[in-house]
């Protein structure tokens, strides 16, 4: 089936099997590796995206869901001059990550976080962060990193 979404500003249409995760669709047919592969059951994060402005996971996704939408990728984050969105000049002055696994789908959804509460607490942070999973750090370079941006 013929698929069409619009990936950081660019439109993307590819023939796919109705089974095909938005993911794989990113990875795959738009060719954008930046947004991880980690568990595929939504229980990681790895995968978030922000998908007509709200932050999802795109392993729960088919692409065929997606078909005439918005996404934004972490590629899409920064501007085309390559200066850093906000977020992720936080998150590397602030030391936000180590392996850098699961830090596409952090900031993807620290972003949506702070578009929903511009000035979180610690605690809003971390429940907002909740279901993105970090198997390197303790969360407290990251929540630093999200109060950062916020405070920016």
């Amino acid at each position: 089936m013929d698929v069409t979404i619009t990936i950081n500003g660019e439109s993307h249409t590819h023939d796919v099997e109705p089974r095909t995760l938005l993911v794989h669709y990113i990875r795959e047919h738009a060719g954008l590796t930046g947004t991880n592969v980690g568990c595929d059951t939504s229980s990681c994060g790895a995968c978030s995206i922000h998908l007509d402005g709200e932050a999802a996971k795109s392993c729960t996704i088919l692409a065929a869901q997606a078909d005439g939408s918005e996404v934004r990728t972490i590629e899409g984050m920064a501007e085309a001059d390559g200066t850093l969105h906000p977020m992720q000049q936080a998150f590397m002055e602030n030391h936000g990550l180590q392996c850098g696994f699961c830090t596409p789908g952090m900031v993807m959804a620290a972003t949506s976080l702070l578009d929903e509460n511009p000035s979180p607490t610690e605690d809003e942070v971390r429940l907002g962060l909740e279901g993105n999973l970090c198997r390197c750090t303790g969360y407290h370079n990251i929540v630093k990193s999200v109060l950062a941006a916020a405070s920016a």
